[in-house]
């Protein structure tokens, strides 16, 4: 018995081993073998090839219940052979690592062929040719009768391979471009649980051997072969909502916890407690974490039940910081910065690789992060175009492509936490956010919640604020969360997966409508003070609120809650101070109404003026006429007037309309 044989015929190895007839695979520990036989684990590094052949042969000589081929997957081997992909070099070729990356791009499941047969058809013997690469290998000569040219194939052995791109993961390319390599999974690796694992999107870690992949150039063999890996095992490196397991234990904790009355304020207290304030931004970002329901409707339509928030305001009021906590809390959940982001990083791309077969889509940010949520910091340094291209994501949940001959709609079921800053470094409130903030209106206005976090001096808050942070710098313990992160982690996804049915009570039903109908005509028909997306997002807040109770029904509390946070949020950003009243056009067109009456009253004037002056009006004129109607301003509103194309300036100090 070689030494291969007696380690797998150790008690534990052998369980597994029997196990594994089943499975396909005996997932072997690299500790296990390191303390059987160290010259066996050096080996198994140095040429993984030759050890894995001594250990298939060693499962031959093992009487087993059943079994066609066991593959052999070694986990946990030593933290020196963690490469980084870009740091993968000709060393490592032939050597057994490992690799953490994201699967950027995957191809379809397909049979390969491992082993072919010929027949000589001089003496009738068979001949078997071992196949590596991408094209079939033919024998040159028949070992038995010595006859040369073409064979005849007669049988084929194959088994299944599927191939993916994988990238370093965002954390650690930070200011440099990262490193990608091709993967070629086979065999167990590419059964159906183990297909989803390795999808676009899914964090990997990948223990495999660098291979080299002969390419010719002009028909001849390159000097500069390809480099792919060839993956022995592979762990998903996050965990996925489906592979979160919830114990028994841990479903009475989440109900324990569910019922306690001041289940809200731990929440909040649990979200980036380094931060100290912000308990309405806290809060709405709770509600963001658990969501609301989908709603489907039978004609094929339906509502998001995904919640966005946008916060912008003053510097070092812990923007970055919040977002970047606040993604740990999902799994799948992914942190990106708007000036390092593209409408393709974002949402989707199409680039051609022949090793995965041609075109093929890249799943951006949006798709990674499907389910889950994605904190964009710097939204407003993002170009116009990568804005535009989240639109359709943000209100129908889809990314639509039609590139190359790729014509795909993917999903991205995804929350947005975004962050921006205004453009004069502070925040204004006299002005609208659409002024200070490079956001297209039209996707500012499916955001459900927008804050501007303040920086004002106070003497009572700012020495509780410094109190909090040199608390947490002298003493960590001081900033723990009430419920830590792993335990959030299983809270969250349980009441993703139970709640899946909110209904509205009449009561609190009634008291959305209530608020919603009040506030729309709260000051006639001059000023709209909110809008129905803004009533759906009450709905989403209020379902969100009920599922952290992992209740069924929105009930008075939960519209309460809703309707508090969506006072807050226009308080901020709604108001027209000038006329003292919520707008929602301020908040989303940048145009208050006060500002539209003012804007009918000067092009009504400019129209008075041409008559009497001719096409070309001098813009004095057109002041002292504004200011004898009361208009302030009156350069700002041509600017905007200007801006929209209403009116043009043919020459130095006059204007005309179009």
């Amino acid at each position: 018995m070689n030494k291969y044989e007696e380690f797998l015929r150790k008690e534990e190895i052998l369980k597994k081993l029997i196990e594994a007839c089943e499975t396909g695979s005996l997932i072997i520990d690299f500790k296990d073998i390191d303390l059987f036989d160290p010259l066996i684990a050096d080996k198994l590094l140095e040429n993984p090839d030759e050890v894995l052949t001594e250990f298939q042969n060693a499962i031959e000589n093992i009487d087993l219940p059943y079994h066609e081929k066991i593959n052999i997957r070694i986990k946990n081997i030593p933290e020196h052979r963690n490469i980084r992909i870009r740091n993968l070099r000709a060393k490592h070729i032939d050597k057994l690592v490992e690799i953490d990356g994201v699967v950027k791009a995957a191809s379809e499941v397909r049979p390969q062929i491992y082993e072919s047969t010929f027949q000589c058809p001089e003496c009738g013997n068979k001949i078997i040719v071992e196949q590596k690469g991408t094209t079939l290998k033919t024998p040159s000569v028949c070992d038995n009768c010595g006859r040369r040219g073409v064979f005849k194939l007669i049988d084929t052995k194959k088994y299944d391979i599927r191939w993916i791109t994988v990238e370093e993961p965002y954390e650690i390319t930070s200011g440099e471009r990262p490193g990608r390599i091709n993967v070629l999974l086979k065999e167990d690796l590419t059964k159906p649980e183990m297909q989803r694992k390795t999808d676009p999107g899914y964090q990997l870690k990948i223990v495999g051997i660098l291979r080299e992949l002969q390419r010719k150039v002009h028909g001849k063999i390159s000097t500069r072969p390809e480099i792919y890996f060839e993956a022995v095992y592979v762990e998903p490196k996050e965990e996925e909502f489906e592979d979160i397991e919830i114990t028994e234990e841990d479903k009475r904790k989440i109900e324990e916890l569910a019922k306690d009355p001041n289940i809200y304020e731990k929440l909040i207290a649990s979200i980036a407690p380094s931060i100290y304030g912000w308990k309405e931004v806290k809060e709405a970002i709770v509600l963001q974490l658990f969501g609301g329901i989908r709603h489907e409707y039978e004609d094929g339509t339906y509502v998001r039940g995904n919640i966005h928030i946008l916060i912008t305001g003053d510097p070092s009021t812990a923007k970055s910081v919040l977002l970047s906590n606040v993604v740990k809390a999902l799994p799948r959940g992914r942190y990106v910065s708007g000036k390092g982001v593209t409408g393709s990083g974002l949402t989707t791309t199409v680039t051609k690789n022949e090793l995965l077969g041609g075109w093929v889509l890249e799943a951006g940010a949006l798709i990674l992060a499907n389910k889950s949520i994605l904190a964009i910091d710097e939204f407003d340094k993002m170009s116009k175009d990568d804005q535009i291209a989240m639109h359709e994501a943000m209100s129908l949940e889809t990314i639509s492509i039609a590139k190359a001959s790729i014509v795909a709609t993917l999903p991205a079921q995804t929350s947005i936490l975004a962050a921006a800053n205004p453009k004069l470094g502070r925040f204004d409130p006299y002005q609208s956010i659409v002024e200070q903030v490079m956001i297209p209106e039209t996707l500012l206005s499916r955001f459900d919640l927008k804050f501007a976090l303040r920086d004002i001096p106070d003497k009572e808050k700012d020495e509780i604020m410094v109190d909090h942070v040199t608390k947490s710098r002298m003493h960590p313990d001081f900033a723990k969360p009430l419920i830590d992160l792993q335990t959030l982690r299983k809270y969250i996804t349980y009441a993703r997966k139970t709640c899946t049915d909110i209904k509205l009570t009449e009561e609190a039903a009634d008291m959305l409508k209530k608020f919603y109908v009040e506030m729309r005509n709260a000051y006639g028909t001059e000023t709209v003070a909110i809008t129905l997306r803004q009533f759906e997002a009450l709905i989403r807040l209020a379902e969100a609120s009920a599922k952290v109770r992992l209740d069924s029904y929105v009930r008075k509390e939960d519209a309460e809650r809703a309707i508090r946070l969506m006072k807050y949020s226009l308080q901020q950003l709604g108001y027209d101070i000038e006329t003292g009243r919520f707008d929602i056009d301020k908040l989303e067109t940048g145009i208050t109404a006060s500002q539209r009456s003012k804007i009918r009253i000067l092009l009504d004037l400019i129209s008075d003026l041409e008559e009497k002056l001719g096409k070309n009006v001098p813009i004095e004129d057109v002041r002292a006429a504004a200011e004898e109607q009361g208009i302030e301003n009156v350069d700002e509103i041509l600017e905007k007037l200007k801006h929209e194309g209403l009116i043009f300036q043919p020459k130095p100090g006059f204007i005309r309309r179009v």
